[in-house]
């Protein structure tokens, strides 16, 4: 709480300093619709430098840098057709994850739509990671331009309102007149830029995490459940029930409680949410068990005053004790440390004492989620893992979004839309293979309004998922 307003406070004198720079350059600031752009010479030096000094690695490069943007292009449309089926065949889905397709990633995105499964998003790590996203994105593009002989014409800044934006301004004319394969390297060299920056900072966050981090508990997201057969439900709340049907069961249960739910042979536990985000005959359900009866939540770190800092430890522990042992479990969640005592079971698999707490499958939560998990490849899974100190949260979660952004921009970059670099891309492509330019650009523009009713669908689908 306290960095977040610190966090505000940046902001606003941030942009009160935004606002007096550009007034007071205000003759300099030209309008290009409804950008506005800051044109300098910062950088040209640098730029001519590394793009005349080093030819020959520049020459291999390029071989690199377009064939990423092609298997980039093509997985970005493979991303973009699972959206869509996504979107079109569980709205359950599209409800839980809430974000809407078409959203630029702001301060707070995060915080204000409860993204657990990312990192929280400060105006402090908006204003780094452009500079460093941005500005190694449009130097890229400069510099392949200049070892292709185009001159750089200006650098600088752009403004479309809130959001800002770094350039690099080559010769047109001359880029123009350069063969294709010069001209697709120069279009694809921002996207390499991104995949590098994506590596540099994998080896950093790594290194950091060996550092700065300790393992000091183990992480359930789940409690133990069970397939239930809807017609096999004898008893809600207390109340018999026969031969029930998925929407009876719906009408019947409370909607601020959890509900019990018993069949001939077992008890169960559900929420009506939980309910509602499933369909058909059958249903997955808590198990009426000792963890969720005690509300248990948070990462478990000690049993009894031992520590626990793997699974392994976790299911060693529990298996020195037996039904109807009370153990005493130490948790944290947050900043908060909770005692449980909870008083074990039999374990339905006949394998001894249980909790009845699980593991799911945490890599199903969400693009950015699944995205995010396995980068983590690094961390044992389900693993707490503790900071010896407070900033090294800020830093750590810094290089994350540097690293989940820069994937973002190189995919979104190389879609095959007019208003982005892979749109280009995509038209001299075609017009290779067809030489025509008046059928390659019919092509090109219908790629591009394909890909824009997509979008529009998409935002209509998931309107309609939350009616």
């Amino acid at each position: 709480m306290n960095f977040t307003f610190l966090d505000i406070i940046f902001l606003i004198v941030f942009g009160i300093f935004l606002s007096v720079f550009l007034y007071s350059r205000r003759k300099k600031l030209e309008r290009e619709g409804f950008l506005f752009l800051y044109r300098t010479r910062w950088g040209i030096k640098l730029i001519d430098y590394v793009g005349t000094k080093y030819k020959k690695t520049l020459n291999v490069l390029s071989y690199v840098s377009v064939a990423l943007g092609y298997i980039l292009m093509g997985t970005m449309i493979y991303l973009a057709g699972k959206i869509v089926y996504i979107y079109v065949m569980y709205p359950q889905v599209v409800r839980a994850i809430k974000v809407p397709p078409i959203i630029p990633l702001v301060p707070y995105l995060p915080q204000v739509f409860k993204l657990d499964f990312l990192p929280p998003f400060y105006f402090t790590y908006w204003i780094i990671i452009i500079a460093i996203i941005a500005i190694t994105h449009e130097f890229s593009h400069g510099i392949f331009a200049r070892h292709f002989g185009v001159e750089i014409k200006s650098t600088g800044f752009g403004f479309l309102g809130p959001f800002l934006a770094a350039f690099v301004e080559p010769d047109e004319k001359k880029m123009v007149k350069k063969n294709k394969f010069s001209q697709l390297t120069v279009l694809s060299a921002g996207t390499f830029a991104n995949v590098i920056t994506v590596i540099v900072f994998l080896f950093v966050i790594i290194i950091f995490f060996y550092f700065s981090f300790v393992p000091s508990g183990v992480v359930f997201d789940t409690y133990a459940y069970s397939p239930v057969i809807i017609s096999e439900i004898t008893y809600i709340n207390g109340n018999y029930v026969s031969n029930i049907s998925y929407d009876t069961l719906i009408g019947i249960m409370n909607e601020t409680t959890i509900n019990d739910i018993r069949t001939s042979e077992k008890n169960y536990l559900a929420t009506k949410s939980m309910v509602e985000q499933q369909e058909g005959n059958m249903i997955i359900i808590y198990n009426d068990a000792p963890a969720i009866r005690s509300n248990l939540s948070g990462a478990i770190q000690q049993i009894n005053g031992i520590e626990i800092d793997s699974i392994e430890k976790l299911r060693d522990e529990i298996q020195k004790y037996y039904s109807g042992e009370e153990i005493k479990i130490t948790a944290k969640t947050g900043d908060k440390i909770t005692e449980y005592k909870i008083v074990l079971e039999e374990n339905p698999d006949g394998e001894g004492a249980w909790m009845g707490i699980g593991f799911s499958d945490t890599s199903q939560t969400g693009v950015f989620g699944k995205l995010y998990n396995k980068l983590s490849f690094f961390k044992e899974e389900h693993v707490y893992y503790e900071a010896k100190n407070d900033i090294i949260i800020f830093f750590y979660n810094l290089f994350w979004w540097i690293i989940l952004i820069s994937i973002s921009v190189a995919l979104v970059n190389m879609l095959p839309v007019g208003i982005f670099d892979g749109g280009r891309v995509f038209y001299l492509t075609v017009l290779f293979f067809l030489k025509s330019e008046s059928k390659a650009k019919k092509i090109f523009s219908f790629v591009t309004y394909f890909f824009l009713v997509i979008l529009l669908l998409l935002m209509v689908f998931w309107f309609i998922s939350f009616i």
